[in-house]
């Protein structure tokens, strides 16, 4: 008999090929200051800054939502607070930002502004917009002991389908277009390999991305497409 396959896992994504902490730093003092929010004690030293970023970024996050939930937030902070986002290199704490930014500016207005960045920001703002972008999905919800969606649910899906083609047709381009390792890094978790899944001038481009990932010199790319490729999956 033939033996059962082990399961493969995922690798977790890499980290930023590129060190975008400065600027970071000076984005996160920036809305620090826009918010009013207390800013954490600042010290000096490599382990010690980073820990004064984490500080900073949940300090932003709880002042936004506050000021969201009270009704005062201001028009002029959702830029710095995109950029902010895109510069985070942790894709799990970027959720900090991302949050409390959908709760003061909607799900729709955050996707677009993300969706700008990957469509035709730098490369690093472009990775980044991708990271950032897992946090801006719908909760989908089904019937009771079913896999059918709730109508409420299949009509807030069906609002966003622009949206998630604009995303979708971008992240695509973009693998194929550009040879940034941590770029290509990020969107490939989050991009569909099925040619039906595009439109029809798009769908050849399926074969050149599952060519770019199979013979990269990156290992990760290189795992992870194997994986996300499998028919049975």
């Amino acid at each position: 008999m033939p033996t059962e396959e082990p399961p493969r896992e995922f690798q977790p994504l890499p980290g930023r090929t590129v060190d975008r902490s400065a600027a970071y730093e000076v984005l996160l003092w920036e809305l620090l200051r826009l918010t009013g929010a207390e800013p954490p004690q600042w010290s000096e030293g490599p382990a010690v800054r980073r820990q004064w970023r984490h500080r900073a970024r949940r300090v932003v996050g709880k002042a936004i939502k506050a000021r969201a939930e009270a009704g005062i937030v201001a028009d002029e902070w959702f830029e710095p607070l995109m950029r902010a986002a895109v510069h985070e290199p942790d894709p799990s704490h970027v959720s900090q930002l991302i949050r409390p930014a959908l709760d003061a500016y909607g799900r729709r207005r955050v996707r677009a502004g993300l969706i700008e960045r990957l469509q035709t920001g730098p490369v690093a703002d472009a990775a980044g917009a991708m990271r950032a972008m897992y946090w801006t999905s719908i909760s989908l919800r089904y019937q009771p002991g079913t896999r059918i969606l709730t109508p409420e649910s299949a009509a807030e899906r069906d609002s966003y389908r622009e949206l998630d083609r604009r995303a979708a047709d971008a992240a695509l381009r973009r693998f194929i277009t550009d040879d940034d390792l941590d770029l290509r890094r990020c969107i490939l978790p989050n991009l569909s390999l099925r040619p039906a899944s595009y439109p029809p001038e798009m769908q050849h481009l399926v074969t050149r991305a599952l060519e770019i990932a199979r013979t990269s010199d990156d290992g990760y790319l290189r795992h992870r497409v194997e994986i996300q490729a499998d028919p049975r999956l």
